[in-house]
């Protein structure tokens, strides 16, 4: 039998469809979403943007449109999502239930995306949740028949919670259906890097997403054209601009776990990445049963 929602106002009818799923903290190793990865869905700038991403390749389609009081929804504000999907990951793979409704406090997500947990993060937060409700997304990403769209924002509904005295007792979450299936997808799902949430440009938390998703452990690695990147950024600036941000992204390899290259071939700039190749020391640790020292090199 469904138990009485405990909190104050009156419930949505779709809150009152869902079982409630309390988040649990803890260290849990970070999750991101393919989907999300791969694609060009949130805007890499760190002032409000308002233009539309419009996005084509193939038979593969993005549309992105914000509102001018919030913006469209940052790649920072995706961290969490990545909040979410890791605690959804967690529950399943620990054999708990799951739901698109989620109950959590503000600390708990800014200490696992590794923010302040003072009052202007609540703030900048509180914001972040905005961006991700009020932006919407129509895709044909994950549809039987491609040529039809999915439209959702990346938040159903989102609410503070508090008791009768006016006592806060945190948030309440609704994620959208197409978020929530690629999430339970075992497929669709890969863990980061938790340096991750260091990196703290717009445009480098977007590569790092892009070669995890393509690279992964592969020890060959992968590349990309550099126009088709900029493509795929859905960034705004030129391609000119975004090469010169890419060329200082690789000089100062800052993506945790891999090495980046950019190579000119039939008058084509392209990036090059790969896994960095593991430590002998630490792998000869591993096949013994002891744990590498860190922070050793």
């Amino acid at each position: 039998m469904r138990r009485a929602n405990p909190f104050s106002g009156t419930p949505s009818v779709e809150r009152t469809q869902l079982e409630l799923f309390r988040s649990v903290p803890g260290d849990l190793a970070p999750r991101d979403a393919q989907d999300l990865m791969a694609w060009p869905f949130f805007s890499l700038a760190k002032t409000r943007r308002a233009v539309p991403i419009e996005f084509r390749i193939g038979a593969t389609w993005i549309s992105v449109e914000a509102v001018a009081e919030h913006g469209m929804a940052t790649i920072w504000d995706a961290d969490v999502l990545i909040w979410a999907a890791s605690q959804l990951i967690e529950a399943r793979d620990a054999g708990r239930p799951t739901s698109r409704l989620m109950v959590t406090t503000p600390h708990e997500i800014l200490a696992f995306t590794q923010r302040g947990t003072g009052k202007a993060s609540y703030e900048r937060l509180k914001a972040a949740l905005d961006r991700l409700q009020s932006t919407t997304v129509a895709t044909s990403i994950r549809q039987e028949h491609q040529r039809r769209r999915h439209r959702f924002s990346w938040i159903n509904e989102w609410r503070e919670l508090a008791d009768g005295n006016g006592r806060a007792l945190g948030i309440e979450l609704i994620l959208p259906d197409w978020f929530y299936a690629g999430v339970l997808d075992r497929a669709l799902v890969l863990t980061i890097d938790r340096a991750y949430f260091e990196l703290t440009g717009g445009l480098e938390r977007w590569l790092y997403r892009i070669v995890r998703k393509h690279g992964g452990r592969q020890q060959g690695g992968w590349s990309f054209d550099v126009p088709h990147l900029h493509l795929k950024s859905g960034v705004l600036s030129p391609l000119r601009r975004f090469a010169f941000e890419l060329r200082t992204i690789v000089a100062r390899q800052a993506l945790p776990g891999y090495v980046l290259s950019l190579e000119h071939a039939l008058g084509c700039e392209r990036l090059s990445f790969a896994p960095v190749p593991p430590d002998p020391f630490d792998a000869a640790m591993r096949r013994v049963g002891l744990k590498p020292v860190e922070n050793r090199r």
